[in-house]
């Protein structure tokens, strides 16, 4: 895809967000992708060497392979919204196998799902795609639903699978929480002293999080604040909703925040809001992923928006599943090969 395509799919947010210079957090101050991250990053951490060979597999798989940025196909729908939900636009993907198949196709750096879809068949695919096993989930058979992530699968199961990294999500400011952080905290202290990598879902939630009509689960205080503590629990990337909005910490009037945050890191431009969910991994060293979102009708101008924002606000790539393989294959591979070509780009730049 040429830069006059991307333009094309930016329709007239296209100089808004291909021209914007951030006059928030200099982009001197983050640590920038590279091909020569995993080396420039991780080698100075207490990552042990058998870590640093699996991050270093997935940066440097598929058609970003060796540029520091990544495009992952995550599939764990059939559980959190139901298979019959997830599938029914594209049966075929019921078998696991095929979503692996796409992950290949579109030129993934890794894909990402559970347990039973990845030990169906990891013997026939485990070195030829850098695997990731999510551990945990939430499943909504139980009525009424409830909202917890709770352990599926085991570090030890993804390690005898030769997964290259687990995946975990904690819903920050859910009531569980607490025994959620703790549960990841200790996964990912086994995945490490496993050689495995990980990367958790930062996500939201809890009803209060919503107040006078207005839903703060996306934005970027709040999200940036669940970033940071993902970064504290050791995850070697992090995975974030799009920040839609600002001011959650005084709509909401709790925790503590400072006018700084939103006048100053900050800004209302989506590439700024961003940036400041980047910066609370640690200044850009827990890389940011952002996730495509839901499907819908205009899947791939949005996809290719997401991936313009989170490129020129610093983070690493994009995670996008529904949007790939809720239609067919060769749609599902042009998706993701037209959110790569954006991070291939190389006139889209750092704002």
């Amino acid at each position: 895809m040429t830069l006059s395509e991307i333009e094309s799919l930016l329709g007239q947010e296209a100089e808004s967000l291909l021209k914007h210079v951030s006059s928030t957090v200099s982009k001197e101050m983050l640590h920038k992708p590279g091909p020569d991250w995993v080396d420039r990053i991780f080698s100075q951490s207490s990552r042990n060497i058998r870590t640093l060979c699996n991050l270093q597999r997935i940066f440097d798989h598929g058609r970003l392979g060796k540029t520091g940025y990544l495009s992952i196909l995550p599939v764990d729908q059939g559980i959190e919204h139901s298979a019959g939900a997830s599938f029914a636009p594209n049966p075929e993907y019921f078998d696991p196998e095929n979503l692996i198949r796409l992950a290949m196709e579109g030129g993934c750096n890794a894909i990402a799902t559970t347990l039973g879809a990845l030990s169906s068949v990891a013997r026939r695919y485990a070195h030829k795609i850098p695997l990731i096993l999510k551990i945990n989930h939430n499943e909504l058979l139980s009525y009424p639903n409830s909202y917890d992530q709770t352990l599926f699968a085991s570090v030890e199961q993804a390690y005898e699978m030769g997964c290259a990294a687990v995946g975990a999500t904690i819903y920050f400011g859910s009531i569980e929480s607490r025994r959620q952080i703790q549960e990841v905290g200790k996964a990912f202290e086994r995945a490490h002293a496993l050689g495995m990598a990980t990367i958790l879902w930062c996500y939201l939630r809890n009803s209060s999080f919503k107040v006078a009509g207005k839903d703060f689960h996306e934005a970027a205080d709040l999200t940036g604040q669940a970033n940071h503590l993902g970064a504290t629990l050791e995850a070697d990337i992090v995975k974030q909703k799009l920040p839609l909005t600002n001011g959650g910490f005084t709509a909401l009037k709790f925790g503590k925040s400072s006018e700084a945050m939103y006048n100053r890191l900050s800004s209302d431009h989506p590439i700024d809001l961003t940036r400041y969910q980047v910066i609370n991994g640690y200044m850009g060293r827990v890389g940011l992923i952002n996730s495509g979102g839901p499907s819908g009708e205009n899947d791939l101008a949005e996809a290719v928006r997401t991936a313009v924002i989170n490129k020129r606000a610093g983070g690493i790539g994009l995670i996008s599943g529904r949007k790939s393989f809720q239609k067919p294959m060769k749609d599902g591979v042009r998706l993701l090969h037209a959110i790569q070509d954006v991070y291939l780009a190389q006139e889209i730049s750092l704002a």
